[in-house]
């Protein structure tokens, strides 16, 4: 992952998202995924995600909010996910979640269950879908992925959902 950058560099990759160059948008995204909690960036990441001109711009900027492995970074991907019309922008976020790292390993896959169920309780219901929708394959692969909480002995349950 990129390190934050300060204010002048955040002021200046806002400034660059709005390039009619691809290369220099997608530049802004990963430069901006950084400092995802900087006043408005969440806006203008967004923005790039769904990159209307280039799925390069989308591609690069998803991967880099995703490899933050936080929640920040993953509302906003499966934010624009929710309201990506572009079929070709929705194949690039898909593509990315699909492949992402932590799905090759039993930590891992404990790690994004755990925070895909914990992003569940405070999303919007657009997210809730995604998050559901990126959920299912990975509990159908492995059921023991959800580890039951200690209050309840069942995290879904917990969540007020019902496993799928």
């Amino acid at each position: 992952m990129t390190p934050e950058i300060d204010d002048a560099e955040v002021a200046e990759a806002v400034r660059d998202a709005d390039s009619p160059s691809w290369s220099v948008r997608a530049a802004a995204g990963r430069r901006l995924a950084a400092s995802a909690e900087a006043p408005g960036v969440g806006e203008v990441l967004h923005r790039l995600v769904l990159d209307d001109r280039d799925t390069a711009v989308t591609y690069e900027t998803a991967a880099a909010l995703l490899e933050r492995n936080d929640r920040r970074g993953l509302r906003i991907v499966l934010t624009a996910l929710s309201c990506a019309y572009e079929s070709a922008t929705a194949e690039e976020i898909l593509a990315l979640l699909d492949n992402d790292p932590r799905r090759m390993t039993d930590e891992g896959r404990k790690h994004l269950v755990a925070q895909l169920d914990e992003m569940a309780l405070d999303s919007s219901e657009p997210v809730r879908v995604e998050l559901e929708r990126l959920l299912t394959p990975l509990l159908q692969f492995d059921p023991t992925l959800r580890l039951p909480t200690p209050e309840t002995g069942d995290t879904a349950q917990a969540h007020g959902r019902t496993r799928p």
